[in-house]
């Protein structure tokens, strides 16, 4: 049940991410309750996961599925520059979390 309480927590992080982004410092009251929300429900998976996983797993499963969102988010609806160098290093960034789950 960890492992899925901290997959969607970094989801959340992209959510939280992405929405910080557009809240244009806080300014804008739609992506700042976003923002909030999203904040709220990435750390307090992040902290149920981290009850029975090891930090340092835990928190960079959640650290990598936020950023690679994030990015993935940025390149389809916002656009970022998409490279074959760029979703090769994304890639990379998913392996290494599969990678730590098949560890532990």
């Amino acid at each position: 049940m960890a492992w899925i309480v901290l997959v969607v927590s970094g989801c959340m992080e992209a959510v939280w991410a992405t929405a910080l982004g557009k809240s244009d410092g806080f300014h804008r009251f739609g992506p700042t309750a976003v923002f909030v929300a999203g904040l709220l429900l990435s750390m307090a998976g992040l902290a149920y996961a981290l009850r029975t996983l090891p930090i340092g797993t835990g928190y960079a499963v959640w650290v990598g599925i936020g950023a690679v969102l994030t990015v993935a988010y940025g390149m389809v609806f916002d656009g970022e520059a998409v490279s074959a160098a760029k979703l090769v290093l994304l890639a990379g960034i998913v392996g290494c979390v599969v990678g730590l789950k098949v560890l532990h």
